[in-house]
């Protein structure tokens, strides 16, 4: 459930109300480290429509409780709460303020005799205004500074923190113009913070904020410089400084964006002031993110070698599959001919598996259109004269790499084994069909995909008998009249898929066999 759902209800407030309440949620965390308190988002358990409302706006009943929708807690600082608070009720006496705060729409400072289960601490609440409307309100709750002085920081974080939750109120904060962006790496109060006036002066940069330019190159302070001037002076990768780049050094778009210099790189966020239409400055957001994109390259420079290597495997079992070729064509003997023209079927299975591997990033294949290729490569391997018609159904999804190769290896045997011994020297027509069964839990508590896959000839069929095996049994030598092939597809699908397989008589005569196999629920996605 989101936590925006008891907005929704309301008809007052609109699809645009939920989403910039989930993009203030989104970003909350850094007024929580600024201001070094608590926030939470609360709204009316009962609400008075617009039409019937004195104010001509959506206002909670006069005795209405308020309920905590969403909970931060700083990173700075203690935390006033030490329980999570969403899902709880403020009701009585603590509700009052709240309703006071979302009617006159602003912002209030309450004193310990109002909200006195918090005292000493003071708590401010801030409703949020949206389109003339309170959509809900933000309390934030904090130590106050009676015994000491505080530090330039403090009074800076405070104060920014106080900014924020005032554009919050008028409106003008979080801008929808936010970009998303999920790169790892996006700075946080404490990695640093810089302040900028109207014109991009830097007016206060912290510590870890001037630790992270002097890795990028700057020399001396940052204080009273213009931050994109002084990012230009940088040695970095790129010359000079892009138009992504420059309005974040500037403050004047809520952006992220990255400095990279020979040695280091910095993720920066900008979060533009206003106080009404007029710029009030800016909030720069900067973090060293130079270890993080190193281990990025690396992650990089792997999954390359490794497609690199699986490119290699492909080619090298290309090459073995076609000497094998070669080999067969040379060969007098009837059954060698056909020994080694399974064998290069069985090399040339293999091969398909690690060419989509050496085109993807993860450990797992898309094996439908894998698989496509390889029934119809069996069929006309297996089938000298006649012709053959294939037919696949059902989707495969994503296998993972070792179970792929097996799957590949069991039906290029039974599609080969289906046109070779059943359907003989006819035409006819081969089927594969796949089904996902509901998964299972092994004894390990492993959850496990299930798939049935099932392979139909119309040929002259194998009677009445229905053969099945499993587990142990599949491990028995070969019986009178089976050959290599059904040995391999056997202890496969034992061994590797944990499945079993059943031969049986098709529904319109031929033959079915029917394969039970298993796969890891984590790589189950179905492409």
């Amino acid at each position: 459930m989101s936590f925006t759902d008891p907005l929704r209800t309301v008809p007052d407030f609109d699809a645009g109300d939920a989403e910039w309440l989930h993009l203030l949620v989104g970003d909350w965390q850094m007024v929580a480290d600024l201001g070094v308190g608590d926030l939470l988002l609360c709204f009316p358990r009962s609400v008075v429509p617009a039409s019937q409302s004195p104010t001509g706006r959506p206002i909670p009943t006069e005795d209405s409780d308020f309920l905590v929708l969403a909970h931060a807690r700083p990173t700075t600082g203690p935390t006033a709460y030490q329980k999570d608070m969403v899902g709880e009720t403020v009701s009585g006496d603590v509700a009052r303020p709240l309703r006071r705060a979302w009617i006159d729409q602003r912002i209030e400072k309450m004193g310990p005799s109002e909200w006195s289960s918090l005292a000493p601490r003071s708590v401010t609440l801030v409703p949020l205004v949206r389109n003339n409307r309170t959509i809900a309100v933000v309390s934030l709750t904090a130590e106050p500074h009676h015994d000491r002085l505080p530090s330039r920081m403090e009074l800076v974080y405070r104060q920014s923190a106080s900014d924020l939750l005032r554009m919050a109120n008028e409106g003008t904060w979080p801008d929808f113009a936010v970009r998303i962006d999920s790169r790892r790496g996006a700075p946080r109060v404490g990695d640093g913070l810089i302040r900028l006036d109207t014109d991009g002066v830097v007016e206060f940069c912290s510590p870890n904020g001037l630790s992270t330019f002097r890795r990028l190159g700057l020399q001396g302070d940052l204080t009273g410089q213009n931050l994109l001037h002084a990012a230009c002076q940088l040695q970095l990768n790129a010359p000079g400084v892009d138009e992504t780049l420059a309005p974040v050094l500037a403050g004047t778009m809520p952006w992220r964006a990255e400095l990279s210099a020979v040695k280091a790189s910095a993720s920066l966020r900008a979060f533009p002031l206003r106080r009404g239409t007029e710029r009030a400055g800016a909030l720069v957001l900067c973090r060293d993110v130079t270890e993080l994109r190193r281990r990025d390259l690396q992650l990089v420079s792997k999954d390359a070698t490794i497609r690199e290597i699986h490119h290699r495997v492909k080619n090298n079992l290309q090459t073995v599959s076609a000497l094998l070729r070669l080999q067969s064509r040379r060969m007098n003997s009837v059954e060698g001919r056909n020994g080694l023209q399974q064998a290069m079927r069985r090399v040339s299975s293999i091969a398909r598996v690690h060419e989509s591997l050496s085109h993807e990033i993860s450990e797992d294949v898309d094996f439908d259109d894998l698989i496509r290729h390889q029934v119809k490569l069996a069929v006309e391997t297996a089938s000298a004269t006649q012709h053959v018609h294939t037919e696949v159904h059902g989707e495969f999804g994503r296998l993972p790499s070792k179970s792929a190769t097996s799957v590949a290896l069991v039906v290029n045997e039974l599609v080969a084994n289906a046109v070779e011994h059943g359907l003989r020297d006819r035409d006819g027509t081969v089927e594969l069909s796949v089904a996902h069964l509901q998964d299972e839990v092994d004894a390990a508590g492993s959850a496990n995909r299930v798939l049935e896959i099932t392979i139909d000839d119309d040929g002259g069929g194998m009677g009445d008998t229905v053969i099945e095996e499993s587990g142990v049994s599949a491990y028995r030598p070969p019986a009178e009249g089976e050959g290599l092939g059904m040995q391999i597809v056997r202890t496969l699908v034992a061994s590797e898929l944990g499945g079993s397989i059943r031969w049986q008589p098709g529904e319109s005569g031929g033959t079915r066999v029917v394969i039970t196999a298993r796969f890891p629920q984590q790589a189950s996605g179905r492409g």
